[in-house]
């Protein structure tokens, strides 16, 4: 069987896709570190701030859509932030099982705190950067996520 070679595209993707890789672990492991005196991890953080931008109370499993995540590791993070006290559970008028996941008031002050901590983190990180450099990489990088969500949705209707 004859191997496929890869064009210079992609290798140049290749080499790209490895680079976020390891930009997703340093990211992650930083924002541990820069919200872990508020007993946070970058995940809780996540899961927060996805409750917080949300229009309205979600179900776990609309949250995890949302994030492009696994509905059960959400579950088990939302589990733990409400044994925090970080949010709370209110029965869903639509789907009985599926509780929607609320911001408490202290989850709320924890996230912006979290937040204030944020915007320092992110000015020094972004120094010597440019504006019009970033916007090209988002634009790249969301071009590839939908090929790959129609490559999944094409996958799941066969």
């Amino acid at each position: 069987m004859q191997e496929t070679k890869r064009t210079p595209v992609g290798i140049a993707l290749t080499g790209l896709i490895l680079d976020l890789f390891r930009l997703h672990s340093r990211v992650l492991a930083s924002g541990d570190r820069l919200v872990a005196p508020l007993g946070l991890t970058s995940a809780r953080w996540q899961i927060l701030g996805a409750i917080n931008s949300a229009d309205r109370p979600q179900p776990v499993a609309w949250l995890a859509r949302d994030m492009g995540a696994n509905r059960q590791n959400v579950q088990r993070i939302v589990n733990d932030l409400e044994k925090d006290g970080l949010v709370a559970f209110e029965p869903n008028p639509h789907h009985r099982r599926a509780q929607l996941i609320l911001m408490t008031d202290k989850g709320k002050q924890t996230f912006d705190a979290a937040m204030r901590l944020q915007a320092p983190w992110i000015n020094d990180l972004s120094d010597g950067l440019l504006v019009e450099d970033i916007e090209t990489m988002r634009g790249v990088m969301s071009t590839l996520r939908g090929k790959l969500e129609r490559n999944e949705d094409a996958e799941e209707q066969v």
